[in-house]
């Protein structure tokens, strides 16, 4: 079958990076009853009825038109406000984009920053948008792999030497997508001397920050003599607040570096939508109990499925944050692809491959404990009669 005119003169930085898998996954879950989604990165929570209630109001209140394009200013002043309260940074609100999401966010960055051959260092694995971001501006992502050994969690010694003279800057996710890694404080701190040494850009995406379980500590880059000036913080609400389809992130940088973005913003999107952004300000504004139950939830979630993965024979990296598990699952003989899509055909149960995130021929996958606790023991149920059903199987 020939090619489509379009397929054929569409640029070779257009990446699928595993997407069509993802579809594929999802198609055969649209023919099955009774599945269980453990794979996407959605909150079951729903958002917290006064986050509702704002947006609500702001409707009723006529609140239809655009805003400026880097976002309300008493939300940005919001978010300098709780980033301060919560991470220790310290912004004022010309240093701050709302955005569609850290997605936009993430495309933003590079706009602004990635230029032709420039190279990205990326922590691995990963969520490849950032992938496709660098490719679409014309850079190279560079993976700097992390290891179940250590929980996933960065080493300062895999990153510089992958610095060539052609980086211009470091992704530091942390807490990880997909691996729920925390990087510890001491290592966040030799990170931000190699960026100083190297005079490389940090982007530093704490989407997760809210999320950290006990002992784990999260530190804000940023927070570092001679960081701020040199790192680009992302964060928003869908994570922590159960918002993902609101659509509401941001970035916190430099007043100089957001004045220059501040047109390419407006060339993406014009604004966050309106009513979405007074559903964030009432959400960093109102009552936090709703959320500070729900991470208890995700805590005990986390700690069963910990001792249910060893229970079944699988190892994992503990994740520090989150709510994901990194599973490794090469002692069922089944390489990550065909394990999750038997998975699903055979039991319902949908997880995601970890060459979805960056690692081809991946022996892990990613569970993410969205669902509640007894849905999740039924997953796990079916789960274990799988692997022994498989027991051996050939990759």
């Amino acid at each position: 079958m020939t090619q489509s005119l379009l397929l054929q003169r569409t640029a070779p930085r257009i990446v699928d990076e595993d997407g069509s898998f993802r579809t594929k996954m999802l198609e055969i879950a649209s023919g099955l009853d009774d599945v269980i989604a453990l794979g996407r990165g959605d909150p079951d929570f729903h958002t917290p009825a006064h986050i509702v209630a704002a947006a609500k109001q702001a409707l009723d209140d006529n609140q239809h038109h655009y805003t400026g394009p880097t976002g309300l200013p008493p939300l940005r002043q919001a978010i300098c406000d709780n980033l301060k309260t919560e991470y220790g940074l310290d912004y004022s609100a010309d240093e701050i984009i709302v955005t569609a999401g850290v997605q936009e966010s993430i495309m933003l960055c590079m706009l602004g920053l990635v230029q032709e051959g420039d190279e990205v260092l990326i922590t691995s694995p990963r969520f490849t948008t950032y992938d496709t971001a660098v490719h679409l501006c014309g850079g190279v992502p560079i993976p700097v792999p992390t290891y179940q050994k250590d929980d996933f969690a960065l080493n300062v010694a895999e990153i510089e030497k992958r610095i060539t003279p052609k980086t211009r800057m470091f992704v530091m996710v942390s807490p990880n997508n997909p691996t729920g890694a925390v990087t510890p404080p001491d290592v966040i701190r030799k990170i931000a001397d190699l960026a100083i040494k190297h005079d490389i850009l940090i982007i530093a995406d704490e989407i997760y920050a809210k999320l950290i379980y006990p002992p784990h500590e999260h530190l804000s880059l940023a927070t570092l003599p001679g960081m701020k000036e040199r790192t680009i913080t992302l964060n928003g609400f869908s994570k922590t607040y159960a918002m993902t389809g609101w659509r509401v992130g941001y970035m916190a940088a430099p007043a100089d570096f957001v004045e220059k973005l501040t047109e390419p913003r407006h060339t993406l999107s014009i604004n966050t939508c309106t009513v979405s952004q007074f559903a964030a300000l009432a959400a960093l504004t109102g009552p936090q109990d709703e959320m500070e139950a729900t991470f208890r939830d995700y805590a005990d979630r986390r700690a069963y499925l910990m001792e249910a993965l060893t229970e079944a024979g699988l190892s994992y990296g503990a994740p520090g944050g989150a709510f994901y598990i990194y599973t490794n699952i090469s002692s069922t003989g089944m390489k990550a692809k065909p394990f999750c899509e038997n998975l699903l055909q055979e039991t319902g149960v949908m997880v995601f491959p970890g060459d979805m995130f960056g690692e081809p021929e991946s022996d892990f996958i990613r569970i993410s404990y969205l669902q509640p606790l007894p849905v999740i023991k039924e997953a796990m149920a079916r789960i274990k009669s799988f692997i022994a059903a498989h027991k051996g199987a050939a990759a």
